[in-house]
């Protein structure tokens, strides 16, 4: 019977580099992911600050999406009609862009600007509503959505989270938007 021989000093030179290699593989992919992550936070984090977790989540995840033409009544603004657009082309990037600080003009708190109060009622023409994307869509026809966004494409064309306080001008984000609200519409 043979002795088992033990391993060339070639073979442990190999196996150690490959373990060398691989372990700075994982670091690579740890550190970039920890870039990733706080390149994205410094993307959003305005938005998530005006708009709250929950409606910046329900902006990217819901399952519906309706456009809402607004008017003006008596009582206060109300929907005159709605269209459902959940599956119309670009909405994947309006989305995404409803969402990145970039695309809106932010007051600058160390001049001492605060995000602008409300715009009269008659400002808001359109508004995009999100349905919570756990509720069963049957529901979403009778019952309110999560996140309700009303647009303002007048100077300044300006955006709010109906229910909060507050609104912000739209930047490059308004043409954009414009552009799809005209064309999506029926």
């Amino acid at each position: 019977m043979k002795a088992a021989s033990a391993p060339s000093p070639k073979a442990t030179a190999v196996s150690g580099t490959g373990t060398a290699v691989v372990v700075g593989v994982v670091l690579l992919a740890a550190v970039l992911g920890v870039f990733a992550v706080w390149f994205q936070w410094g993307q959003t984090r305005r938005c998530l600050a005006f708009f709250g977790p929950e409606v910046a989540r329900q902006i990217q995840a819901a399952s519906r999406v309706e456009l809402w033409r607004l008017e003006l009544a008596a009582s206060g603004l109300r929907v005159a009609a709605r269209q459902d657009v959940s599956a119309a082309a670009g909405l994947v990037h309006l989305r995404r862009g409803l969402i990145e600080d970039v695309n809106y003009h932010w007051p600058d708190p160390a001049a001492g600007g605060e995000v602008a109060d409300r715009l009269d009622p008659s400002a808001w023409g359109m508004a995009l509503a999100f349905w919570d994307h756990d509720r069963d869509l049957k529901d979403s026809e009778t019952g309110p959505p999560a996140a309700v966004l009303a647009l303002g494409f007048d100077a300044p064309a300006s955006l709010t989270v109906v229910g909060r306080p507050g609104r912000v001008a739209m930047g490059r984000l308004a043409p954009g938007l414009r552009k799809w609200v005209d064309a999506t519409w029926e």
